[in-house]
């Protein structure tokens, strides 16, 4: 194995422009990268962008603090799929972690 099979490239800027979100699966395929990491609204640009290649393409869900409700999660990660994403990324709700609520962030992932 070579070390770009275990890099997710990853541009997750709000600002990130369909320029950007090309220049970055470019990269991938061109490097071999393990795979993309991308914003939900970009998740069918990059499919795009990817198809034909070995790169996988990841979502963040509830980028980037976590703390919105796990039916959101949920429902973002459902689109995510069926626009094509491969895997997701779920940011957990760091404010649960600070107050030590574990079993709900362990629910929350479930």
């Amino acid at each position: 194995m070579q070390i770009a099979d275990y890099i997710d490239h990853t541009n997750l800027k709000p600002t990130a422009t369909v320029e950007d979100i090309q220049k970055l699966c470019e990269e991938a395929k061109t490097y071999g990268f393990y795979a993309v990491c991308v914003n939900g609204c970009h998740v069918s640009l990059a499919k795009e962008e990817l198809e034909g290649s070995k790169v996988k393409l990841a979502a963040v869900i509830g980028f980037p603090l976590g703390a919105m409700s796990t039916q959101a999660k949920v429902f973002e990660a459902k689109e995510c799929v069926k626009q094509g994403a491969d895997e997701i990324d779920m940011a957990v709700n760091i404010g649960w972690l600070n107050s030590k609520m574990y079993e709900a962030v362990g629910n929350a992932i479930q």
